[in-house]
C-alpha cells in the first residue's frame, strides 16, 4: 500500500512539472545572474493601462523580486507627458533607467552606456525575460503568438512620443494607442531592416484597449537604477 502511495504522488508531481515546462520556451530557463540589472517583463497586460509609471514600476519590482533581485530599486522603460513625480511635466524612458551598463538575466552586456543601448538593435538573444527565456517573436521555430512589441511610449532615442502612452499608461481606451518596440528586433518573416529592428521604438500598436493585435502581449522592459 506504502508503494503504491509512493508511486501516485511521483506520477503526480512528475504530471506537474511536464505541465510547467510546456509552458516554457525550450529549455532556456537558468539561474538568473545576480548582475542582471535588464530584462523584459514575463508578465504582460491585456490592456495599455499599467496604474501609471508607478505600476509599471511594481511590476518590475515585483518580478525581480521572484528571482531574488528585488534588493535592487527597479524602474519600467516608459515615457510620459505628465509625470506626477515629475510636476506633470514629460518624463523619458531614456532618463529612467540610469547610465549602464546593462546586464540580462544570463549576465551578457546589452549595452555600456546609454549611446550604445539607444544605438543598437532588438535581440532575442539579448532581450530576454528576468529568467532567462527568449520572448515569442519572428525568430526561428518561435512559439507562437508573436508577443515581441513591446510598451515604451517613446522614440528610438528614448524620449516621449507624444500621444503615444496610452494617456500616461492608465488607459484603456480602443481610440488611443502606444508606441512599441521589437525585443528581437525582426518584422515580418524575420525582417531585420529599418524600423522593424529598433528594440525601442518600431510603431505604434493597435490600440490600447488591446495590446495583442499587431505582435504584442503588453510586456515592458524593466531596469534596475541601483
Amino acid at each position: 500500500m506504502k508503494q503504491r502511495i509512493f508511486f501516485l504522488v511521483a506520477m503526480a508531481a512528475l504530471v506537474v512539472v511536464g505541465g510547467h515546462e510546456d509552458q516554457s520556451i525550450g529549455a532556456e530557463t537558468t539561474q538568473t545572474s545576480p548582475a542582471m540589472n535588464f530584462f523584459v517583463s514575463s508578465a504582460k497586460s491585456k490592456t495599455g493601462n499599467l496604474g501609471g509609471l508607478r505600476g509599471a514600476d511594481r511590476i518590475c519590482q515585483e518580478l525581480a523580486s521572484a528571482v531574488g533581485l528585488g534588493n535592487k530599486t527597479w524602474h519600467a522603460y516608459l515615457s510620459v507627458e505628465r509625470d506626477p513625480d515629475n510636476g506633470n511635466k514629460p518624463t523619458d524612458a531614456g532618463s529612467r533607467i540610469g547610465t549602464g551598463p546593462w546586464f540580462n538575466a544570463k549576465g551578457v552586456v546589452v549595452a555600456k552606456d546609454l549611446a550604445e543601448l539607444n544605438a543598437r538593435k532588438g535581440d532575442a538573444d539579448l532581450f530576454l525575460n528576468e529568467r532567462g527565456q527568449r520572448v515569442p517573436g519572428n525568430w526561428p521555430e518561435s512559439p507562437k503568438p508573436t508577443e515581441h512589441d513591446i510598451l515604451t511610449g517613446s522614440t528610438p532615442d528614448g524620449k516621449v512620443m507624444a500621444g503615444r502612452t496610452c494617456n500616461d499608461w492608465t488607459s484603456d481606451a480602443s481610440n488611443l494607442q502606444a508606441q512599441v518596440g521589437h525585443s528581437d528586433g525582426l518584422g515580418p518573416g524575420g525582417d531585420p531592416s529599418g524600423r522593424y529592428s529598433i528594440w525601442n521604438s518600431s510603431h505604434e500598436n493597435g490600440s490600447c484597449a488591446d495590446t495583442a493585435p499587431r505582435g504584442g502581449a503588453g510586456r515592458i522592459y524593466c531596469f534596475a537604477v541601483k
